[in-house]
């Protein structure tokens, strides 16, 4: 297979996700601003997910662009990638229909994490069909941002259930970081 290819595939799962996610906002029953102050934690949600697929998209973007081949192990690992950002409406919408309550906001950590570790997998493959002089390996470098992404997750998850804002905090630095 291409790489053209798994970008592509990869490119409308995304844009699927995020159609997805926008058909959850729903329309307000009322013509003035107070109509939409209900609707913000969706929208806030909403927000935060689409600029974290929207990370993943354009790195996804730049490592297939460095990649000179694709083979097995990266197509599965990027099937897993993608299976983790598959549940990103799902998290999204009910983090945001909670309000952010404690453990939908945990299980959004959870859920970013797993995508997270997923994109060091794919990373991994890639890197490892590129080898270790390669341009994304130096790009890459010891990965600091992805290590600090992963440790606020981490941290993230269960301070959902002592301060759901803490753990929003965190998700938006990580997303401020990228």
């Amino acid at each position: 297979m291409s790489k053209e290819r798994l970008e592509a595939f990869t490119d409308g799962v995304l844009a699927i996700l995020i159609t997805i996610m926008v058909l959850e906002l729903r329309v307000p029953q009322g013509a003035d601003l107070g109509a939409l102050r209900p609707l913000l934690p969706v929208f806030l949600t909403y927000v935060l997910s689409f600029t974290f697929l929207g990370i993943y998209w354009t790195n996804h973007h730049h490592m297939l662009h460095a990649a000179g081949h694709i083979n097995g192990k990266i197509l599965w690992a990027n099937l897993h990638l993608l299976f983790w950002l598959s549940l990103t409406p799902f998290v999204t919408g009910w983090m945001g229909e909670n309000h952010f309550a404690a453990l939908p906001t945990a299980v959004y950590g959870v859920v970013l994490l797993l995508s997270a570790l997923s994109y060091r997998v794919l990373l991994g493959a890639i890197l490892a069909e590129l080898g270790p002089d390669s341009l994304l390996a130096r790009a890459v470098g010891r990965g600091r941002k992805e290590h600090i992404s992963e440790l606020l997750y981490v941290a993230a998850i269960p301070l959902g259930f002592v301060s759901p804002w803490i753990s929003d905090a965190l998700y938006v630095a990580v997303a401020l970081m990228w």
